[in-house]
């Protein structure tokens, strides 16, 4: 639905710049003082944060948090160089002082004003209500005792359970030199989960969880059932696994969290910056095939309270879907404003920063492989020996090579078409070019990650989503302990 943009710029303007006495008159003035010192391109980001976070061990709530912080945030652009200052304050003076700090980098004065223009009309793919007071705090201590209760009575064999809950709230303002404002109001909330379950003397551990831009009324009883019976299935599956083979073989995805693989060894190398600076296995080859012609590739910052949407990028741009590969082609790179203009294109709405205090650069929203023609059964039944990675757990990939490792949390043998035996330190190895180029069905049950998924980048964590529908990969290293 279309954001009643006038309606959310009151509410930041009220929280952000109304208790310091910030007029529209002097952003104007802030930012022709950045202007003035002969920028090529500015903005001023205005935020605040507030965030919570309640941990259960034990059967008991031992661990409870709530932090508040706001700044602003002075960019300034010469050529490549990016001069970032920022402030704590809100005082004008103190504004005033970063805003010329920030510009410093420029040499070159001129006279420049700067007129900033009505609030537009934007896309709304979240509410702007605040989760934290979603819920009593009764009610979120409730909840994770729910949840630990509910594990336990799952299995005698669980012998801990870890819950936490956590919700953030952010009010966002953005000018930029073009005199652009926007507003935004970001909710956000998450669940995780883990279990960890004991025989003889052997341990093993599951988890879950989930989340969104939401609030906590998303965690009704079915979504907790659900992750909890996900967490203690996982784990007394892992009390049974056997050893993983080693060698090349064909592996097969799940779908859903396993497209962590797509984000890290494909998403991170089709992000702007490094193909500007030639850092990427995938520079230099717009338009050309660098995957199996069954592969398309998106990255969407549009997917309803989906956790890595953005109704504006950290620029201030819409967010939008962006076809990245498509029947196998390279088609596009994510770009935010510096990187685009140097790369004579246009922002992709990829722009996005940590908060006031660091940089903008080219990241990724919620990005995906779009599902096959094939069923998930069939791609089994097609495997004569294999393995089915039904999860994963960590993994590092090297951006200039496309290089990767991933460790696969929860894994099955295939034998004759059907799932066999679990198997535990099963380590998938290869290269994002290569594996994208040996996929050879795709099914058509894509699935996004539950909601639980964070990306680093350049010391920056921001909240993204990640998917894939189930895929099978032909002659993909293994690394066991068979």
């Amino acid at each position: 639905m279309i954001n009643n943009q006038e309606s959310i710029f009151t509410q930041v303007k009220t929280s952000l710049l109304d208790p310091y006495n910030i007029s529209i008159q002097d952003l104007d003035l802030m930012m022709s003082e950045m202007l003035s010192k002969g920028i090529d391109m500015g903005d001023i980001y205005f935020q605040n944060i507030h965030q919570e976070s309640w941990t259960l061990e034990d059967g008991l709530v031992k661990k409870s948090s709530y932090a508040s912080r706001q700044g602003v945030g002075f960019r300034s652009i010469v050529n490549e160089q990016s001069g970032l200052a920022y402030s704590e304050s809100l005082e004008k003076d103190s504004l005033f002082k970063a805003a010329r700090a920030s510009s410093s980098i420029a040499k070159s004065g001129k006279t420049v004003t700067s007129k900033i223009e009505e609030p537009s009309s934007l896309q709304n793919y979240y509410s702007c209500v605040n989760p934290i007071s979603s819920l009593e705090d009764k009610a979120k201590i409730e909840l994770l005792q729910d949840i630990d209760s509910l594990a336990r009575s799952k299995d005698h064999r669980v012998k801990e359970v870890i819950a936490s809950l956590a919700g953030n709230f952010q009010n966002i303002l953005i000018v930029n030199d073009l005199g652009r404002i926007v507003a935004d109001i970001r909710p956000m909330v998450r669940l995780s989960l883990s279990v960890i379950v004991e025989e003889e003397d052997r341990k093993e551990r599951g988890t879950s969880g989930g989340g969104g831009r939401v609030d906590y009324t998303f965690f009704n009883q079915s979504k907790i059932k659900t992750y909890v019976t996900e967490a203690v299935d996982q784990a007394l599956i892992n009390l049974e696994a056997v050893e993983a083979p080693a060698g090349e073989m064909t592996v097969v995805l799940g779908s859903g969290w396993p497209g962590v693989l797509v984000h890290e060894a494909i998403g991170h190398g089709l992000e702007g910056d490094f193909n500007r600076k030639k850092t990427s296995a995938f520079s230099g080859l717009m338009g050309e095939k660098v995957a199996s012609s069954i592969c398309t590739v998106i990255d969407d910052g549009t997917i309803k309270d989906a956790r890595g949407s953005l109704n504006v990028d950290d620029e201030g741009e819409p967010t939008e879907r962006t076809v990245l590969i498509e029947d196998g082609k390279l088609c596009n790179y994510m770009q935010d404003q510096l990187n685009a203009r140097l790369m004579n294109t246009k922002s992709t709405g990829n722009g996005r920063r940590e908060s006031y205090s660091t940089q903008t650069i080219p990241r990724m929203t919620n990005t995906f492989m779009l599902g096959g023609n094939h069923k998930h059964e069939e791609i089994i039944e097609s495997v004569d020996e294999g393995i089915y990675a039904k999860n994963f757990g960590g993994g590092q990939v090297d951006i200039t090579s496309g290089k990767f490792v991933f460790s696969a949390n929860e894994a099955y043998l295939i034998k004759n078409g059907k799932i066999d035996r679990p198997i535990k330190g099963a380590m998938l190895i290869g290269d994002g070019p290569s594996a994208l180029n040996k996929v050879s069905m795709i099914a058509d049950d894509l699935a996004l990650d539950p909601g639980i998924g964070n990306c680093g980048k350049d010391g920056q964590t921001v909240p993204v989503n990640v998917g894939q529908p189930t895929m099978k990969i032909d002659n993909l290293t293994v690394g066991g302990t068979a």
